[in-house]
Formats: structure tokens, C-alpha cells, sequence
């Protein structure tokens, strides 16, 4: 958990804290890295692989984590305290760009949990993980537009309609840059109004209708009880995120890092993961 009201400036190392106590941050650019998939039974390879440190599993562990994980991290950190109540997980939430900028600045992280593979490539390649990278859940595109859809959106094609306000992620964030390969699938040339820092300004912006209809994650638009309403992407059109995972070689508690990346990867992480619509790998 976070205390409330800690914050410093987009060159730091946190943003300003919401009231949940979960960071906010925005996003920037990308590139491709192949990942391996872990199952629960891997966890034993990537703790080995992660160990030998030497460094205490109390104290905090600090999680940078995509905005789309919000709802899912948020419940994951509360489990994980109560199994482990020697650690904190302390949530720095935003854009997989941005964190991943963050992580390669220098910035002290633990846990790097990514919306896409490429920029957990750049930080592999960086010689900044420890250990391998996981996938360690899947997510799926969606149509979002207001209650009620006012502008009358049914599919894609509707994104090329000038007289609806068009929102997608930034494609510097995987949600912009999942959205144009949707689009493009579709051959739908959209008419864009506003591209958003990551999923989640979008999402807000749909919810209170400033914007007619914007693509983020199938997931997002569970999180929102009924706020914001789906129209399904045709299967032929959209695309698969994959979420990439990994302990961190400068984190400040390597151990406690280990032992929160195996909670993540155990039947109690993917369970926690599954009740918020993530595909599992």
C-alpha cells in the first residue's frame, strides 16, 4: 500500500497519488522482444533465476504496472499482503512506455508488468531483468462508447465518420498501438479527435461522453460496471496483448520482488486475473 499524497514530477519516480493509492503515469514508445510463457510451474525457474541476492523480502516491493491492470493489481496487492504481510506493494500505475522510460532513467522499481512484450524488450535489452521475462496473462480489444451510444456506433467502420468525436490511445502506448492494427485489419482509415496517454484517460474520457466511441481493452470495459458500454471486434479483425512480467536487476528488494512475480504466476494470481477478464496463457 501507498501512503496517500506522495508524489513527485514526471521526471521522478512516482506521479501524484489518486485516492486509492495507486500512481497514475502516461506513456511514450515501443519495440518488438520475444517473451517466454510461464506457467505456475515455471515459477520455481524464474525465483531460482532471480535469487542468490542475499537482499531482505520485508519491506516494500515496488510494482510498475500497466493502467490496464489497474483493477486486477489492486486486488493482487491485497492478497499478496495478506499471504505476506512482512511486504508492501507499493503500485506505480501508467502507461508500459512511460514505465518502461521510468525503469531505463533509473528510476527504483521491483516488478516491471508490461501491457505488451516490446517494451519489456527494450528493458532486456537493456541488461536491466533479472532472470527471464513471463507472459503471464492475454487481453483482447473492444469498441467503447458512452451509455446509450449516442453516436449510434456499431463497428469499426463507424471510426471513419467525421461527425463522431474518435478517441484511441497514443500509438507510443500498446493500446494505440493494438487499436491502429485493429483498424487497420479492418481497412477503416479512422478520423481521430484525441489520442490519449493510455487506456485509462481514455476510458474516462468515453464514460463521461466527452468522445463518441475510442478502442481499449476488453477488460477496461468490464472495470466499469456498466459506465461505459462494449461493442464486440469481429475475431478476423482484432488482436491478441500479451502481458509481459519480470523481476528487475537494480530492484531495490529482489527477494520480495521474486516472491510477488511467483503470487502473480500462482493458481491465486490467475485466478485473480481470470475474475477480471484476462485471458490466461
Amino acid at each position: 500500500m501507498s501512503p496517500p499524497g506522495v508524489g513527485e514530477s514526471d521526471e521522478g519516480v512516482r506521479a501524484p497519488l489518486r485516492s486509492n493509492g495507486v500512481c497514475d503515469r502516461e506513456g511514450s514508445t515501443v519495440r518488438r522482444h520475444q517473451a517466454i510463457t510461464v506457467g505456475v510451474a515455471t515459477a520455481a525457474l524464474l525465483l531460482s533465476a532471480c535469487g542468490g541476492t542475499g537482499q531482505s523480502t520485508s519491506d516494500e516491493v515496488l510494482v510498475s504496472a500497466a493502467s490496464s491492470l489497474t483493477e486486477a493489481f489492486a486486488e493482487m496487492e491485497i492478497a499478496f499482503e495478506s499471504a505476506n504481510p512482512e511486504i508492501d506493494v507499493v503500485l506505480n500505475i501508467g502507461g508500459s512506455s512511460a514505465l518502461r522510460e521510468q525503469i531505463l532513467a533509473g528510476a527504483p522499481a521491483d516488478v516491471f508488468a508490461s501491457a505488451n512484450i516490446s517494451n519489456m524488450g527494450l528493458v532486456v535489452d537493456a541488461g536491466d531483468v533479472e532472470g527471464e521475462s513471463a507472459i503471464f496473462a492475454r487481453n483482447r480489444l473492444e469498441i467503447a462508447v458512452p451509455v446509450g451510444n449516442p453516436g449510434g456506433v456499431t463497428g469499426l467502420a463507424d471510426f471513419a465518420r467525421d461527425e463522431l468525436l474518435i478517441g484511441l490511445c497514443a500509438e507510443s502506448v500498446p493500446c494505440g498501438d493494438y487499436g491502429q492494427r485493429v483498424l487497420q485489419n479492418a481497412g477503416v482509415v479512422p478520423a481521430v479527435d484525441t489520442e490519449e496517454p493510455n487506456v485509462r484517460a481514455l476510458l474516462t474520457k468515453i464514460e463521461v461522453g466527452e468522445l463518441d466511441a475510442g478502442i481499449v481493452y476488453e477488460t477496461d470495459v468490464a472495470s466499469t460496471d456498466g459506465e461505459v458500454t462494449g461493442v464486440e471486434i469481429p475475431d478476423g479483425d482484432n488482436v491478441h496483448a500479451d502481458y509481459s512480467i519480470a523481476v528487475l536487476t537494480e530492484a531495490p528488494n529482489v527477494d520480495g520482488a521474486a516472491v510477488f512475480l511467483a503470487f502473480v504466476l500462482s493458481e491465486e494470481g490467475r485466478a485473480i486475473l481470470a475474475n477480471h477478464g484476462f485471458v490466461l496463457p
